[in-house]
């Protein structure tokens, strides 16, 4: 192998990580979340958290709690920044900041609710992969609140 197929390897390889999040994100928005959803994007052991608010560790469940989290709201959208994908053979991480606007349900809006009609947030995504047999799998995300703009739902 030489230095250009090791470089299209590798860029390859950063491509298939970097998709496994903009996948992610844009299927929170508007896909039916189930447990192929999840197979297809992280390992059996994967765990995804939002500190200190939640976690969850597992594929089993997955699409189970980010459903729950988004029945909060009506409607969501996920923008993502580019990811920055370090590859270390087998394994990588990634980097991506990630803007979203969540729509609150009407009954939480005036006239019935109190609430502005958006919650918006500003979050730092860290995570990690691997290549599997099955290709790249997510095994850890995290996203780190950094600022937020209106109410979140009260708790149900």
């Amino acid at each position: 192998m030489n230095s250009t197929e090791t470089l299209e390897e590798s860029g390859t390889a950063s491509l298939h990580v970097a998709a496994l999040l903009n996948r992610y994100l844009v299927s929170l928005d508007d896909e039916e979340l189930d447990d192929a959803w999840a197979a297809e994007l992280f390992t059996p052991d994967a765990v995804v958290a939002f500190p200190p608010m939640s976690r969850h560790e597992g594929t089993a469940g997955l699409a189970g709690f980010h459903r729950t989290a988004l029945s909060a709201f009506a409607a969501t959208q996920h923008l993502g920044s580019p990811a920055v994908v370090v590859l270390d053979g087998d394994r990588a991480t990634l980097r991506a900041n990630l803007l979203s606007t969540h729509v609150h349900h009407a009954h939480h809006v005036p006239p019935r609710g109190t609430l502005a009609p958006l919650f918006t947030t500003g979050t730092f995504v860290d995570g990690a992969a691997l290549r599997t047999a099955d290709g790249w799998r997510l095994t850890r995300l995290s996203f780190r609140l950094l600022w937020v703009d209106g109410t979140p739902p009260p708790a149900a």
